[in-house]
């Protein structure tokens, strides 16, 4: 069985994105290609504890930290190395939810399930 994200303010009809923790964890080595090392401490560890996240744990990001985070997310999704459809759009999701809590000033939410 395999471990999923469910992040809030999400794409789909239930307003959630789903994704999964091993992928989210393919992500971090494409932080230091796309994110300058001044502003990646927040987005690195988020991507490494998603990887690593037990089943059944929740997390809440505040709003702040959340409109920080999409950008950095959104470099990751463009950086011109990362040639993983399934990673491209897994990092573009995560920015557009984060940008979308961020504008709502709510606190993106996290929970993970097995699936």
């Amino acid at each position: 069985m395999s471990t999923y994200i469910v992040t809030s303010h999400g794409g789909d009809f239930f307003g959630e994105d789903r994704h999964a923790c091993k992928t989210l964890g393919s992500l971090v080595p494409y932080v230091h290609a796309a994110v300058p090392a001044d502003e990646r401490e927040h987005v690195e560890q988020l991507l490494t504890e998603a990887a690593q996240t037990p089943a059944g744990a929740t997390r809440s990001i505040p709003a702040a930290i959340a409109a920080r985070l999409a950008p950095q997310l959104r470099q990751i999704a463009r950086n011109r190395y990362l040639k993983s459809r399934p990673l491209v759009q897994a990092a573009a999701l995560l920015a557009d939810a984060a940008g979308r809590a961020a504008a709502d000033d709510e606190p993106w939410e996290w929970r993970t399930e097995v699936g």
